[in-house]
This record gives C-alpha cells, sequence and structure tokens, in this order.
C-alpha cells in the first residue's frame, strides 16, 4: 500500500459518528484496483487487522441499525417465528422411521430426531431424539453447527455425521450408531474438509476430502477418491480415482435400484460439465457415454434418469434442450445408447426438478413459473398423470425413499403457508398431514404477475405483492430481489418474515424472474453466461424501470436485495444506475470479479463467469465487476454489505474490500459480519432472526 494511501485510509477509520455510517471526505482519486488493491490485507480471513476492521465497522453501522424504532419488534418478531413450535417438521425416510433436524429457543444448534410413519400422522408426534447438537458442542466446547447425516443403505445402521465449525461448508466427519444414538469410538473419521463420502458396504467408503498436499483442486474441493477400509489408516487407503487440478471437484455417488448397488463417480470439469463412472466390481472407473453437460437425474428399473442441458443431436433424432431422458443403464455400461423421451419442455414449462420412489418418478416442472407436478410409470411406457395441487405456487417434493411409494409434497406461495401432503403413489390418494398456521393476516394483501419486454425482445416475469389497496403514486416502498445465476428458479414461497417486517409495514414486495435462473429452463439460463452477463444486469434494471414507469414505486422509494450471486447482481446493477435506488442490500456477495477465482471455492464458478485471468474474458467480466467500476465521483446508495467471517464458500473479502473502497472515496454505506455463520450469514435461527432484523431497519429507514 502506498505511504500518501495508508495515511489517508487510517484517516477514514477513525471518522464517522454513531448517526452515520460513514462519512469521510472524500480525499482520493480514483483507484486502479486491477493494478494495485490497496485492501488485499482484508482477505486474511482471521488475520487480526482484518477482524479489527470489522469490528470497527460493525460498532460504527449497528449503532444505527439497532437504534431504528422498530429494529427490536422485529427482531422478536422474527425469532417467534423461526422458533414456532407449531412449524412444520419436514423429514427424510431412512427404514422404519422418519427423520428431522429440528431447532427452536430450546435448541438453538439443533437436535437431529426420530419418529414413525404412524406417529408422524398425528397432532403431537412422538419424537426420539437421536443426537443432541447443543448438547454435544457443551460436552466438546467446540462451535459446532450440523450440516447434514449420510447414512448407508438399505440398513440405515451407520452414518457420517458432519459437523461444521461456525457454519462453514468444510465439515468433521464422524462415524455413527444410527440404532444406538452414539458416535462410534475408533470409527471412521475425517478432520475438517470439504469432503464426499459414499458408503460401499458396513466397512468400507469411498471418500474424497483433503488429503494432504496435491489433493484438493484450485476450487477446495475433492480431488482424488479412495476406497477407505475400516481400521486403515487414511493415509493407505487405494486411490480409485484422480482427477485433475483445473476440475471443480471429484465426487462419490451412490445409487440404489431395488437390491441392486451402484457406485459411481461424478469429474466435475466445470460447474456445468463433467464426465460420469460407474466402478465395476474391482473398483475401476467405466465412463458413461452420456453429454457432459448433463445432469443424472436419478436410476430406477435399471433406466438411468438424465437432464439433458443441450440438443442431444443423434443418428437417429434430436433430443431436445431440456428434455429429460432415458437409456438402460447396462446399455450405457456396453458403450451404447437407447434413448427415450420421458418429458420435453415447452416454451413456457421447464423441468424443475427430478425425484424417486421405489416404482414412480416425479417430475416436477414450473410453467411461467408456477408448479405443475406429474407422476410417470417407467414400467407403462413412461406413462404419466398429472397430481392435482393447489395451482399458482411452488410444489416440492420430498421424504421419498428406494423402498416404498410413500412421498412427501410440500405447497405454498407467497401468502399461502406450507402444506405437507402425504401421497401413496401406488393408490394415487393424496392428503394433509400438516399445515403451517398462518404466520401473518394474507387478506389485505394480493400476489400479481407480471411480464417485462426487454429491448432484445424477451419477456420476463415478475411478482408483486402489495396491499390491496396500494396506491399507484410512486411513493411505495418496494423492495425488489434477484438472483439471476446458476439456473437458480425463484419460485413462490410463503412470505412469513418479509410480510411481518416489510408488507406490514406498507412496503411491496416483488421478485424478479430474470435471464441467468432456470425459470424456462436450461437456455434462460445459458442466455446470462460468461459474455453474455449484462442480459441478466439488464433484466433486472427493466424490472425496476417497469415498477417506476407503472407508478408502483420511484427510485426515492426503490431498494434492491440480493445474496451471493444475488450479492453480485446487486452490486452491479446499483453501479451501472445508481440513480435507480435509494437502498442496497448485498449479503454474502462476489464484488471483486478479478480475484473471485483465486477466493476459497471461487475458481469453481468459471463456468459461470468465465476466467478473468484470460484477458479476453477479463474484457467483459470487467464491465460489470462492482470493485472496478466503482469510482470517486458519482453518487451512490448508501449500501449495506452483510457477510459472515465464516463463510468459507464466498470469501468475506469480497464485502470487506468493496467497503473500505467505497470509505476511501467517501462514500456513506453500512457494513456487519458475522464472526460465524457460513454462507447463509446465520448458523441458528436467532442470528437469522438479527441479521433479518438488521436489513428490514435499514430497509425502512431508507425507503419509506
Amino acid at each position: 500500500m502506498h505511504k500518501n494511501l495508508t495515511l489517508v485510509f487510517i484517516t477514514f477509520l477513525v471518522l464517522g459518528a454513531c448517526s452515520q455510517p460513514n462519512k469521510p471526505e472524500n480525499n482520493s482519486k480514483n483507484i486502479n484496483v486491477s493494478q494495485h488493491d490497496p485492501f488485499l490485507w482484508l482477505e486474511d480471513v482471521g488475520g487480526e487487522k482484518a477482524l479489527d476492521w470489522v469490528r470497527k465497522h460493525n460498532k460504527r453501522s449497528l449503532a444505527v441499525l439497532e437504534n431504528e424504532p422498530q429494529f427490536a419488534q422485529l427482531y422478536a418478531a422474527n425469532k417467534k417465528i423461526l422458533n414456532a413450535d407449531d412449524r412444520i417438521a419436514y423429514v427424510s425416510q431412512m427404514g422404519d422411521y422418519l427423520y428431522n433436524f429440528w431447532r427452536d429457543d430450546e435448541h438453538v444448534r439443533g437436535i437431529f430426531r426420530r419418529t414413525t410413519l404412524e406417529s408422524y400422522k398425528t397432532d403431537e408426534p412422538q419424537w426420539e431424539v437421536v443426537l443432541d447438537v447443543d448438547a454435544l458442542a457443551n460436552e466438546e466446547d467446540e462451535n459446532w453447527v450440523y450440516k447434514g447425516i449420510n447414512c448407508r443403505q438399505p440398513a440405515y445402521d451407520r452414518c457420517m455425521v458432519n459437523l461444521s465449525r461456525g457454519g462453514a461448508d468444510a465439515a468433521v466427519s464422524r462415524e455413527f450408531d444410527l440404532i444406538t444414538g452414539q458416535f462410534i469410538k475408533d470409527g471412521f473419521y475425517l478432520p475438517e474438509a470439504k469432503s464426499g463420502i459414499s458408503w460401499v458396504d458396513q466397512d468400507q467408503l469411498l471418500v474424497g476430502t483433503d488429503f494432504g498436499t496435491d489433493s484438493v483442486t484450485d476450487s477446495g474441493y475433492p480431488k482424488i477418491i479412495k476406497l477407505w477400509q475400516r481400521n486403515e489408516p487414511l493415509s493407505q487407503a487405494d486411490t480409485v480415482f484422480t482427477g485433475n487440478q483445473s476440475d471443480v471437484g471429484i465426487w462419490p455417488i451412490t445409487f440404489y435400484d431395488g437390491d441392486n448397488q451402484y457406485l459411481m463417480i461424478r469429474q466435475s470439469e466445470s460447474f456445468y460439465s463433467g464426465r460420469q463412472f460407474i466402478l465395476n466390481g474391482e473398483f475401476q472407473p467405466i465412463q458413461l457415454n452420456i453429454p457432459e453437460d448433463a445432469d443424472v437425474a436419478g436410476l430406477i428399473n435399471g433406466n438411468l434418469l438424465i437432464n439433458l442441458k443441450s440438443d442431444l443431436d443423434l443418428t437417429d433424432r434430436i433430443y431436445k434442450q431440456g428434455s429429460l431422458v432415458s437409456t438402460p443403464l447396462m446399455a450405457l455400461i456396453d458403450g451404447q445408447t437407447d434413448y427415450q423421451v420421458v418429458m420435453a419442455p415447452t416454451n413456457e414449462m421447464a423441468i424443475a426438478d427430478v425425484t424417486t420412489s421405489r416404482d414412480y418418478v416425479f417430475v416436477n416442472t414450473l410453467d411461467n413459473v408456477s408448479s405443475v407436478l406429474y407422476q410417470f410409470e417407467p414400467n407403462n411406457n413412461w406413462s404419466k398423470q398429472v397430481i392435482e395441487m393447489p395451482k399458482l405456487g411452488s410444489v416440492s417434493v420430498s421424504g421419498t425413499s428406494d423402498t416404498n411409494n410413500d412421498v412427501f409434497i410440500n405447497y405454498h406461495n407467497y401468502l399461502t403457508p406450507s402444506t405437507l401432503y402425504h401421497y401413496q403413489a401406488d393408490k394415487k390418494e393424496l392428503s394433509v398431514i400438516k399445515q403451517l398456521p398462518a404466520q401473518f393476516n394474507a387478506d389485505s394483501y394480493v400476489v400479481e404477475q407480471h411480464f417485462m419486454t426487454t429491448s432484445d425482445g424477451a419477456t420476463v416475469p415478475y411478482f408483486t405483492v402489495h396491499h390491496k389497496d396500494m396506491i399507484y403514486d410512486g411513493k411505495n416502498p418496494t423492495l425488489l430481489y434477484g438472483y439471476g445465476g446458476f439456473e437458480v428458479s425463484m419460485r413462490p414461497r410463503y412470505l412469513s418474515i418479509v410480510a411481518t417486517d416489510w408488507l406490514a409495514n406498507g412496503g411491496v414486495y416483488v421478485v424478479a424472474n430474470i435471464r441467468g435462473g432456470g425459470e424456462y429452463g436450461p437456455d434462460w439460463h445459458q442466455a446470462a453466461l460468461k459474455e453474455k452477463r449484462m442480459v441478466a444486469y439488464n433484466d433486472f434494471i427493466g424490472v425496476a424501470e417497469d415498477l417506476i414507469s407503472k407508478n408502483i414505486t420511484s427510485p426515492e422509494h426503490l431498494g434492491i436485495y440480493g445474496g451471493s450471486n444475488g450479492g453480485l447482481l446487486v452490486g452491479a446493477v446499483t453501479m451501472l444506475r445508481p440513480d435507480l435506488f435509494n437502498a442496497v442490500v448485498s449479503a454474502v456477495p462476489l464484488l471483486d470479479m478479478k480475484r473471485f477465482n483465486k477466493l476459497l471455492a471461487g475458481a469453481s464458478w468459471m463456468g459461470e463467469y468465465g476466467n478473468p485471468d484470460i484477458p479476453e474474458q477479463w474484457d467483459y467480466i470487467k464491465t460489470y465487476s462492482p470493485y472496478h467500476n466503482l469510482v470517486s465521483d458519482k453518487k451512490y446508495p448508501e449500501i449495506f454489505f452483510t457477510t459472515s467471517t465464516r463463510d468459507d464458500r464466498v470469501h468475506p473479502g469480497h464485502a470487506r474490500k468493496m467497503a473500505a473502497l467505497m470509505e476511501a472515496y467517501g462514500h456513506d454505506f453500512y457494513y456487519y459480519e458475522n464472526i460465524e455463520g457460513g454462507h447463509g450469514g446465520a448458523s441458528n435461527n436467532d442470528q437469522t432472526a438479527y441479521l433479518r432484523a438488521l436489513i428490514y431497519s435499514y430497509l425502512l429507514m431508507k425507503l419509506k
């Protein structure tokens, strides 16, 4: 860091009163952070100097936000919602039991528990606690956050429990006896890493983890898969597969089809492409002849289900992009292809999710962003029927098992609380098993779907939720939410906290289904990939302008909110059009797109954004990189950056450095970094309630 800049920056750090987040004088010219980045030291995640900076900026911003008139009320209301006893306890089936992970005000870290189906159907199921994470954390004096469990099928006797320190993606994996509810002394154990595990049998695991030197990819994920025998040192396990340093990661996968177990390996060469291998009896990998950009969606009755992300052109026909196809697994192993279309998309309909039970395939589709669910019978030439669910909402299938045809289906929309159905697929019988009580009075609000036409002729949908008596005077405080990446669809979801914290205070809530997502299938996503990234940002800006043209709101009352890739979205459009917005929440964001591929898991996202180390690709990335487009002589909204020290997916340095650069230029901002919490920004319900109260206090302060 240059001496003169250091002096200026130190001066900036000590300025600012509690009534404003930052108010330094603007003594800096534009800094070329591509050539010389003066804030690299903020990438030292746990460095004392960096954490001192974090604490100072947390204190300054919280002194304002915690003292906003409605903060305490919002915080209390959010905790009540998140810790309510009448929430639906969603379950997974394992053997004779249904399992659920539950957090509340008594179990802050959570309990893993089980019950039977018959008990679950009652109003007050009898739960047996299998693992108490709070008790474990107290006993071991560790900040454990539960990160899931991986159990051996079909016996469901031994499991690997994943425990993270503070909510990071990297986790410790420990063998657990599911029958006795005890960790196994001297059992399988993996130290903290981003690991992948598949059970072979009770005494063998396929493991990808950090084995030491040269064992993880540039993205920080496993590069090597080993076959690990019980009571064998991990260092002596036999290597089954080795990938490339440039791969995103190598993952072991186990498929079950009736009594048959199939061990597979996914070599993810990029986020969207890779190769699939099946292991033979000698654990030798055999590559399957399927498109490298396709997703394996399941295995049933000997048929591999494949989601096509691009057109598949074979000799006899072309299989359309976005289709779900099947092919006999044994034919693939023999190097043959015999594809059959299970379901093809339309212009308005895309396949969102595929789930299997013992005898059926369930395909969840989006028809203009509303769910329609189908049931297919593989043994009857893939005949299908619609499972009749409430319209204009979001459906998800969960809790399926390879051993039966009991399925759990959840439905909700923006104003309708979740209803969980028990579906007996054999009998085609659907019955309500659980209902979430209303967490706010929805009678006052209305949901509308709008369609905005872009300059290049695309039709982009967005939803608005607002009071029925809203006046179209341009003065309504409006929050526009978006994501626009990684083929992630923004589906309708119940607005419990949004309604309590925002709608009830006169706010309008908007969700933009911009390109880059998956609302209309792979093509909708690919329209905003890499050099076409600006398409997503222009779509988002177009929705904002449409809201203003409809006189719903105006720049003075319009705010935007996004997290992770959505944090990049709102950061980018703020740099492009700061005149459109008066509030911006950029949560756990990517912002320095010159160095994103060098920070934590960033290298895995080059399939989405491109490689900034290649000059031709940096030429288009730099057009939207927020860190590189911020200037000193332009007026910006007071952005609220939120992140987490323990986020080991998106580096907290993105938010830190962007805030520091804004400070150097004299721009006001708010900043909050949770010292734990992982990529979600919070590791328990109370932290989530607190973060949401901060965010909505900020939005109400800026937009009302």
